[in-house]
């Protein structure tokens, strides 16, 4: 949409933070506490993390600062509150989307009380939609361990495209187990929303 007056500007400023479900704001100290736990919890990490092992919190900390700076043009990170309440409910990134290939990486950490409310549903959509719209992005991908099926289904609802396998990319329980590449493109982006077929949060 061609903007023909600053109101353009400023309904669009209103809303690209904002889901259905979650808004994006800047990480907080009183963030960090959970930000841990939920990193720290084995029976979570092990959906997410090549290797369960315990890290220091002190380490942890400056993992989630790094993410959040959003100092670099192709990177951004942002804690996800529940729209309504304000109350924290996970953390969200984009990197590596430097030019000139502008391909940026999405990690999503819902915390693990809050898995199921559809908030990692709505904070990918949105994050998504922030990256191509307001980070100018060409192509976002995400690499999911194959047995998380209910990841693999958030992203595919909002859509995202299995692209590929790493084969015997992760190693957990004493076997190999498969990595599945899946990509949004922002053309097929833009296809989708002015078709309505991104109406799924």
């Amino acid at each position: 949409m061609t903007w023909t007056s600053a109101a353009d500007a400023q309904r669009y400023g209103s809303t690209i933070l904002v889901g259905d479900r979650v808004r994006f704001r800047a990480l907080e100290d009183g963030d960090l506490p959970d930000l841990v736990r939920w990193w720290r919890d084995p029976e979570w990490a092990v959906l997410q993390q090549i290797l369960v092992r315990p890290r220091p919190e002190e380490t942890v900390v400056e993992t989630f600062r790094s993410w959040s700076r959003s100092e670099r043009s192709g990177e951004v990170g942002f804690g996800v509150v529940d729209r309504a309440s304000g109350e924290l409910v996970g953390h969200v990134t984009l990197f590596g989307g430097a030019l000139p290939v502008r391909a940026a990486s999405l990690a999503v950490m819902i915390g693990s009380e809050h898995v199921g409310r559809g908030y990692g549903t709505d904070a990918v959509c949105l994050l998504t939609a922030y990256g191509f719209r307001e980070m100018g992005l060409n192509r976002i991908e995400i690499q999911v361990h194959a047995f998380n099926d209910r990841a693999r289904a958030v992203y595919r609802k909002v859509g995202y495209v299995e692209e590929g396998v790493r084969r015997e990319a992760v190693f957990h329980d004493g076997r190999f187990h498969d990595e599945v590449i899946m990509s949004a493109l922002a053309r097929d982006w833009a296809a989708d929303v002015s078709e309505g077929a991104s109406e799924v949060r």
